[in-house]
């Protein structure tokens, strides 16, 4: 049996995506070179930013690009309007979806300075 545990995206510049993540997350990384960057959270799961330019195998091999999304669970609806608020207004994130009822629940989606998505959303499935 295994678990996912991590995430890793790839990106230009490291430092400065960290730099951004740690104001975001409001953590500091557990390292931090040109090449990656390691945040753990306190639940015990990493994110990770690895130099586009040195992840192996290279990105430009691939016959496609990867796409998807960072998400964020939050414990109530109302704390996905407070979120979109806040990054939309403190963080100067681009919010490219604003909150919003879908199939799955309560949500919104802003991208980060790379271009990634990042999903804020209330599951209604877990609502109690």
């Amino acid at each position: 049996m295994f678990t996912a545990d991590m995430t890793i995206i790839y990106v230009p510049n490291v430092i400065k995506s960290a730099d951004f993540y740690a104001s975001l997350f409001d953590l500091k990384p557990i390292n931090v070179t040109p090449t990656f960057a390691m945040f753990v959270f306190e639940n015990g799961f990493k994110f990770g930013l690895w130099s586009k330019y040195t992840v192996l195998p290279g990105v430009n091999s691939q016959p496609f690009n990867a796409n998807g999304e960072i998400t964020f669970k939050v414990q109530h609806k109302k704390d996905v309007d407070f979120l979109y608020n806040e990054w939309g207004t403190f963080r100067e994130i681009t919010i490219i979806q604003s909150p919003t009822e879908m199939d799955f629940g309560y949500t919104f989606t802003a991208i980060d300075p790379d271009g990634h998505r990042l999903r804020v959303m209330f599951l209604q499935l877990e609502e109690a």
